[in-house]
């Protein structure tokens, strides 16, 4: 444990040696500064309270795209796997928003709701298909035999998802948290910038490159990677603790 950890911190230290080392070389900040004078940056602007509201802004609004596509794709996978016309009936939205690219989504949606439902909407939008078809797989994935005897024994609805269908779901539903949660932060505040909402990180992000600021875009830029970074352990977290609980054992005394 304590090697893995040295080692983590080794490779850590060395990558931001050699940023540290690219920035003196090329000794123009107004290109490439340094990881030092990005935490200065950092530092400064979080004693700033606009600092604090663009973070609680886009957390809020990333935050309700992805909760909301998180629910509904459960709920629609779940539809999908009982109804086999639904899925079909689906299927070409599915197809639809898995192809389109992001950015003709971004400005569709911000002809038509403007820029302050910006990023929740395309967060929902990069986030539902994932959702949506690893609730369909792991559905499908619950065990036949399992299924069977709960059928034979009349075991009813809330255990046979909580002890067969929870169990089965739950390796895929995490996996594609895992990978929809770093592109619903990188989508929204990338929608941010185009949209440049009031009191948001894309529109710091826009304001920065604007005045050529490098170190309080770097800064951003950091404050992004780790506000993803807590937002994925909290939620992956919660969820591991929800599919991956196990029933209390009760013993007679």
């Amino acid at each position: 444990m304590i090697e893995t950890i040295l080692r983590r911190t080794g490779i850590i230290l060395f990558w931001l040696f050699l940023w540290q080392a690219v920035s003196w070389i090329i000794h123009r900040p107004i290109f490439l500064v340094g990881p030092w004078e990005t935490l200065l940056a950092l530092a400064r602007l979080a004693g700033q309270l606009a600092f604090w509201q663009a973070v609680c802004s886009s957390v809020a609004r990333i935050g309700n795209g992805f909760m909301l596509a998180f629910l509904l794709g459960i709920l629609c996978g779940s539809a999908a796997y009982l109804w086999p016309l639904f899925e079909e009936i689906l299927s070409p939205v599915i197809t639809l928003i898995k192809t389109i690219p992001v950015a003709s989504f971004v400005i569709l949606a911000l002809i038509w709701t403007g820029a302050e439902h910006l990023a929740s909407i395309i967060s929902f939008l990069v986030v539902f298909p994932m959702i949506y078809l690893n609730t369909c797989a792991g559905l499908e994935a619950a065990d036949p035999l399992l299924l069977e005897m709960a059928q034979v024994f009349h075991i009813r609805r809330i255990p046979k998802i909580w002890h067969i269908y929870r169990p089965a779901l739950a390796p895929f539903l995490l996996n594609a948290c895992r990978i929809a949660l770093g592109m619903c932060w990188k989508s929204g505040v990338a929608a941010e910038v185009i949209g440049t909402p009031a009191h948001s990180i894309g529109e710091k992000l826009y304001m920065a490159k604007i005045f050529f600021s490098t170190d309080e875009l770097f800064a951003w830029t950091a404050a992004v990677i780790l506000l993803s970074f807590l937002f994925e352990k909290l939620i992956l977290w919660v969820l591991q603790y929800i599919l991956e609980a196990r029933p209390a054992v009760q013993q007679n005394a």
